[in-house]
């Protein structure tokens, strides 16, 4: 029996180590045109401006640099499968003031005075973006608009069951596995940190927490129409710390921003040191709500890859079977675990970033309550 089990999972590794290298080879000729400037930059200071035949030779079979980076970042198209991408409408305004829309397969030549360049739109002479301003959808707003299209179905669908069968009736389906979910941020998020007016704020704290989570989750997914490093992209957590920013300092009330810049009982020489620090607090808050969010959702996909690369990197790029079966058992049980706790870290981070934003915003709204001597 056991050494049955031992041969399943071997068989199992074998298979993931040659289904993972088949579909990485026949990203093979895509991976090569998307070698980061960066990579390039290195291999010519390694080589003293030289390239190094092995050096090219390594470049030109796969680089696994240039997959994860190509994997992590955002771009003006979506890869599906070797050659084939979706395009997606780019919307530019180039540095002269003139627009250039269009799809992005209609850039691979150049247009307008543009060109698809590793996955994005550049300047076809100076193979930069600074003086772009680029409005495009790219794959990241596709996934949004992807998680925007499933919380819209999933929250209308359990709006209609609790219409139909009554706010007290027990839960079916998809409700019955939400409902704890929403009962939990209700009471253990949002009413704790936000007292008596917290139904003012459950839609904002509600919608940031599943935004979030199934942004997570379908980063997860290592295929079209998922896979999107939404949520390690800087401008994402950016924008929803800001959102947390705003929702916090517009309902402030007057204990709060006394605190901020004439805290009470400080004799008023300390005033000059604590005031801008408590000022400088206001942005290091979301900043850290920012950075915790972008950090932790980019390492777990850079961490998984990099052991997926681990196949190639000890089987030599298939040149030796008995190395990508050695890489494959190294890498499929780390694998395995990584994706069960990026599942784990999915869930963490959403209610991390809700929690910490009802906190904030609590402490804005709190009430001054003279203390007893």
């Amino acid at each position: 029996m056991y050494s049955a089990i031992k041969n399943v999972i071997f068989v199992i590794m074998l298979v993931f180590g040659s289904i993972t290298y088949n579909t990485l080879q026949a990203q093979d000729s895509t991976l090569i045109e998307e070698v980061t400037e960066d990579v390039v930059a290195i291999s010519e200071t390694v080589t003293e401006g030289h390239h190094a035949p092995a050096l090219t030779e390594i470049i030109n079979e796969q680089d696994p640099i240039a997959a994860i980076m190509h994997h992590i970042s955002d771009a003006n198209e979506f890869h599906i499968w070797g050659d084939i991408a979706l395009p997606l409408p780019v919307i530019i305004r180039k540095s002269d003031g003139s627009w250039s829309t269009g799809l992005s397969n209609q850039y691979h030549e150049a247009k307008d005075g543009l060109i698809l360049s590793h996955g994005r739109i550049v300047d076809a002479q100076t193979h930069s973006a600074k003086e772009l301003i680029d409005l495009s959808i790219t794959k990241n707003v596709a996934m949004m608009l992807l998680s925007l299209l499933l919380l819209s179905i999933i929250f209308f669908s359990i709006k209609s069951a609790y219409q139909k069968r009554g706010v007290h009736s027990a839960p079916k389906g998809l409700q019955s596995i939400l409902e704890p979910i929403i009962s939990f941020i209700i009471e253990d998020i949002v009413k704790p940190n936000l007292g008596k007016d917290y139904e003012k704020y459950i839609p904002y704290i509600m919608s940031a927490f599943f935004f979030i989570l199934i942004n997570n989750l379908l980063g997860l997914v290592p295929f079209f129409p998922a896979s999107a490093n939404l949520t390690g992209n800087i401008a994402f957590t950016l924008t929803m710390a800001v959102l947390t920013f705003i929702v916090t300092n517009i309902n402030g009330n007057k204990n709060y921003w006394s605190h901020i810049f004439l805290m009470p009982g400080i004799p008023k020489i300390l005033l000059l040191i604590i005031t801008p620090l408590e000022i400088i607090g206001m942005f290091t808050k979301p900043f850290a709500l920012m950075i915790r969010l972008f950090a932790n959702m980019t390492a777990g996909h850079i961490i998984i890859l990099s052991l997926v690369s681990l196949i190639f990197i000890l089987g030599e790029n298939g040149a030796s079977i008995g190395g990508a079966i050695g890489g494959t058992s190294i890498a499929v049980p780390f694998i395995l675990f990584m994706n069960a706790l990026e599942l784990l870290v999915a869930f963490l981070q959403a209610y991390i970033f809700t929690l910490l934003s009802a906190i904030f915003i609590g402490m804005a709204i709190e009430e001054h309550h003279e203390g007893a001597h």
